[in-house]
């Protein structure tokens, strides 16, 4: 057997990066496509290795005479690679594919051994290696029976999204045996390239050759194995985390801060969404106005500020939508020079925002919980002054704390701004109503403002549990509610989030601080339907409370696990002494089972012990992380 390599392209796609050298030695965590894929050709035992040059070619095979290649090496020139496609890469090799059985590959693809292993492990002579469709995935499709035989390729042109349940992706890696080379494919190839020209793809002719309804070809399918196709810098980006050394992905992944669709098979119990939530009939309705809503203005923020009001019942002028609740947090944190306080550990997207402002005395007093100790000053690590008690023994301590816990501290410790995530992150801890109200109350005496953020306070399983109402906001001036709305409406891609407060000279401030369109159509659409949905809402909650009792169930019943009750869509652990450090645990549950957690390790509050942050997700997908976990700590018992 022996392989086809085809390297001709110029990777325009690529732009810089391929300029002035072949699109197969675009490097990959230091090791070129092509160097890659020679390796692991070299340990087949091939009669030899035919590549197609083109582009920066003479340049290629210097290249690759470094390599050390042990397998024979032979090279065919498309000298009008500038001007033609694959499918003439493949007709100039078409002697050599005559030759004997052939593994061809394109030079573009980065994929680990197993793959290949695959294709070569299946006895059936022609094979396309293929994988179930994704949404990241762009290219020739195919579609399958039930034993494998492909009945239709389909094309760029040709795919429905409405079929793609159905779709596999070609991996572009194949076998051919020379008898169906020689009988079907290449007089089929030669006559193609004569009838329709040599600016095609070679998976025309497949195409073709389906169309017999003999089933001379079948796929081999992967099974988990990690695979890339490198057209432009973005994919090279995913590839680099892809097939980064195990010691190095884990941190490349949780840099990303989100976009995983785009890797195949991950499960995300990292980011925080509701996942019952929206409903397919929302969904379907937005669908219904995609073209609209992709191609049309939204309106600017004097309407959205009244769909906002809408939907919580409140005054267009006590509301400002934001993209995401992010952009709301930074204008408020941006605009204020003042002394805030924040209980620890927490969400630090609040403190993080602040600015430096000349003759302010900006400083961050946080308060800890469950320590205990003589209360000492010292920095944040980011310049900002802390006030905190110092550590305890390393143990499963409380991270509780109530209204009256803040008031005492921050009552000993004075600050103008009291930031209060409620339920907070990552702990899960819950202040009901009426003691954020005492707070209110309490924060308005004082002449602090008050900032709640409740973006998880909808999955607690307190009936009414909310700020956003008129009468509470007019009554407490000082108090700032926040809201995001990707986490507790499943709608992250939205971007969308609300801020209000019975403030209005402030509200009418930011509202000047961000754009006039600052969030898309898709996010006003949602805001203009939502309130078809509300019973559905309701239902996902409910159904998310279930989900998140049973896990925290199953959780407790885990070795090394101590798991700490959250009112929220995340569960808190720590795990106990003698278990795993929690960057061990993330990082083989991401390398072994393909599951993303939230890793505690270095946060503040949580110093001196072990924690992670697992999201809610649906019981099959709880299930399946329960077990994987389950099988990592009886490793440490």
């Amino acid at each position: 057997m022996q392989a086809i390599i085809l390297a001709a392209g110029m990777g325009k796609r690529l732009k810089e990066l391929s300029r002035d050298a072949a699109k197969c030695m675009v490097e990959v965590n230091g090791i070129t496509l092509i160097q890659r894929t020679l390796d692991q050709l070299d340990e087949l035992g091939l009669s030899r290795i035919v590549v197609v040059a083109g582009h920066k070619g003479e340049k290629l095979k210097a290249y690759i005479g470094t390599l050390g290649i042990r397998t024979p090496i032979v090279y065919v020139d498309n000298d009008i690679y500038f001007k033609t496609n694959n499918i003439y890469s493949l007709y100039l090799a078409r002697e050599y594919l005559a030759a004997e059985d052939t593994l061809l590959l394109e030079c573009d693809i980065i994929f680990e051994p197993a793959a290949l292993r695959r294709l070569l492990a299946d006895p059936y002579p022609n094979l396309v290696l293929v994988d179930r469709y994704a949404s990241w995935m762009d290219g020739t499709m195919v579609t399958l029976d039930e034993n494998r035989n492909i009945l239709r390729f389909v094309s760029k042109k040709e795919f429905s999204y409405a079929e793609r349940e159905q779709y596999y992706k070609t991996v572009n890696i194949y076998k051919f045996s020379r008898e169906f080379s020689c009988s079907c494919y290449i007089p089929f190839l030669e006559a193609y390239c004569k009838a329709l020209g040599n600016n095609e793809y070679y998976e025309q002719v497949l195409k073709v050759i389906t169309l017999l309804d003999d089933y001379q070809i079948k796929a081999a399918l992967l099974a988990g194995e990690r695979w890339y196709e490198i057209d432009d810098v973005q994919d090279l980006d995913i590839a680099r985390s892809l097939f980064a050394k195990e010691e190095e992905r884990l941190g490349l992944y949780q840099r990303r801060y989100g976009g995983y669709w785009r890797y195949p098979g991950l499960l995300d119990y990292c980011y925080l969404v509701n996942p019952f939530f929206p409903p397919r009939q929302m969904t379907e309705e937005m669908k219904a106005s995609f073209e609209t809503l992709l191609t049309e203005y939204p309106s600017g923020m004097e309407v959205n500020s009244l769909l906002a009001a809408k939907c919580f019942g409140l005054k267009p002028d006590q509301i400002v939508p934001g993209n995401g609740a992010a952009e709301l947090i930074k204008a408020l944190m941006e605009r204020d020079g003042s002394r805030i306080g924040m209980a620890l550990p927490t969400f630090e997207e609040y403190p993080n925002r602040k600015v430096k402002q000349e003759n302010h005395e900006n400083r961050v007093v946080t308060f800890v919980p469950g320590q205990m100790g003589d209360l000492r000053q010292s920095g944040d690590g980011q310049g900002h002054p802390v006030m905190h008690a110092s550590s305890e023994a390393d143990g499963l301590r409380s991270l509780r704390y109530t209204e009256q816990d803040l008031m005492d501290y921050y009552e000993a410790h004075p600050v103008d701004m009291l930031v209060v995530v409620n339920p907070d992150n990552p702990s899960g801890n819950y202040i009901k109503k009426e003691g954020l109200l005492r707070l209110a109350q309490w924060a308005e005496e004082k002449e602090i403002r008050l900032v709640v953020d409740e973006s998880f306070a909808d999955f607690a399983g307190e009936p009414d549990h909310t700020l956003l109402e008129q009468e509470i906001l007019n009554r407490y001036p000082s108090l700032i509610v926040v809201k995001s709305i990707s986490k507790s409406y499943g709608v992250p891609g939205l971007r969308l989030g609300v801020l209000a407060s019975g403030g209005r000279e402030l509200i009418s401030e930011l509202k000047k601080d961000v754009a006039i369109w600052n969030i898309n159509s898709f996010a006003e659409f949602f805001l203009q339907i939502y309130e078809k949905y509300r019973s559905d809402y309701e239902w996902s909650l409910d159904r998310l409370r279930e989900c998140r009792r049973e896990l925290a169930e199953q959780l407790s019943g885990l070795p090394y696990m101590e798991v700490y009750s959250s009112e929220a869509n995340y569960i808190m652990c720590r795990i106990k002494d003698g278990g795993p450090a929690a960057t061990e645990l993330t990082r083989r549950l991401l390398l072994e089972e393909k599951i993303l957690i939230k890793d505690l390790t270095g946060k503040k509050g949580l110093e001196g012990g072990q924690y992670i942050r697992l999201a809610i997700r649906r019981r099959s997908e709880n299930r399946r992380l329960v077990q994987a976990l389950s099988r990592m700590l009886r490793d440490y018992v």
